[in-house]
């Protein structure tokens, strides 16, 4: 029987880099009606594998492929999937941890400028007719102010390449010390909180990491700040943002990404016009789509093929 692969949403235009690749090994992609559980598990019932790219895959989803013998995300956070559950069936998970590495830090550094020179607000501004220089907030020089990275990973460690590059000085916290990186500090959060003009969020959303910037972390910060997130939504209390902008804790923000995707842009913290946001955008370019279709589509050829494939996060399932 020709196997099938569960693909549970996508964000391009269509599937012609996974076809080919899975029709290498005589496999073919099923949709499912749409991203809800219900017709996830629907979908999955006689699926050989599940490509996953922000729909969630519970533990309902797992259990309801009996034949699935893998889990692909299209991504490379893991927050969408069940891997404690996968890992329990006995079903391998992977991801694409390098394939966006730049895109992210440059769009990182395009909105940490952004904030920096008021490009957001002027362009609200002479949009709705006034093109008036004094109408914004005070602009600084860029060169000196201070970048605080939370998070030093793959990412953090481009942007912070880039962001000292152009002379910013760069603060970073991260939950283990990795080696030192020119140009670089490490300091305590609290630290990085208060003496950052710029704060860029880069570490994976899980149940610890779930609001670490809500109301105490926001009360540290430099009212002239701005808290750039361009990693995952569920990092930030959006709530004690938009408090904080209102009573003017900090200077503005950037976000990329929010909770819940798409987010109510009529309401606070979306709705400030201190606040640029953009839709989920940071990892696309057209080299880093094709690189992540084809070898998150290559990893599941592999496991079907019964080869083992790279990046598998649970590997005691093999």
């Amino acid at each position: 029987m020709p196997a099938k692969v569960l693909l549970t949403d996508y964000a391009w235009d269509d599937l012609s880099i996974e076809t080919a690749i899975l029709d290498e090994i005589g496999a073919s992609i099923v949709l499912p009606r749409d991203t809800s559980e219900a017709a996830l598990a629907e979908t999955a019932a006689d699926c050989d594998a599940i490509m996953n790219n922000w729909a969630r895959v519970t533990a309902k989803v797992i259990d309801a492929a009996p034949r699935c013998r893998i889990i692909a995300r299209l991504g490379i956070g893991l927050d969408s999937i069940d891997v404690t559950r996968a890992t329990e069936r006995g079903i391998p998970v992977t991801n694409v941890p390098d394939y966006c590495l730049i895109e992210v830090a440059e769009h990182a550094l395009a909105l940490i400028l952004a904030c920096g020179r008021k490009v957001g607000w002027y362009h609200l501004e002479t949009k709705q007719g006034r093109y008036d220089l004094k109408s914004g907030p005070v602009l600084r020089r860029m060169e000196g102010q201070t970048l605080g990275i939370i998070g030093l990973g793959a990412i953090g460690r481009k942007l912070a390449e880039k962001a000292t590059a152009l002379g910013l000085r760069v603060l970073a916290f991260n939950r283990t010390q990795r080696p030192p990186q020119l140009g670089v500090s490490y300091v305590e959060l609290n630290e990085l909180l208060t003496q950052s003009d710029y704060i860029s969020l880069h570490v994976p959303l899980t149940s610890q990491t779930r609001h670490m910037i809500g109301a105490p972390q926001l009360a540290k910060m430099k009212p002239t700040a701005y808290l750039i997130n361009t990693s995952r939504g569920g990092l930030i209390d959006h709530t004690a943002l938009a408090a904080a902008l209102v009573s003017g804790q900090l200077a503005g923000a950037a976000l990329d990404v929010q909770d819940p995707e798409p987010p109510d842009l009529s309401q606070a913290p979306y709705s400030d016009p201190r606040v640029i946001v953009t839709p989920h955008a940071a990892f696309v370019s057209s080299e880093s789509l094709l690189d992540l279709r084809q070898r998150s589509s290559r990893q599941i050829a592999d496991r079907l093929s019964g080869r083992i494939p790279p990046h598998v996060v649970n590997p005691e399932v093999l």
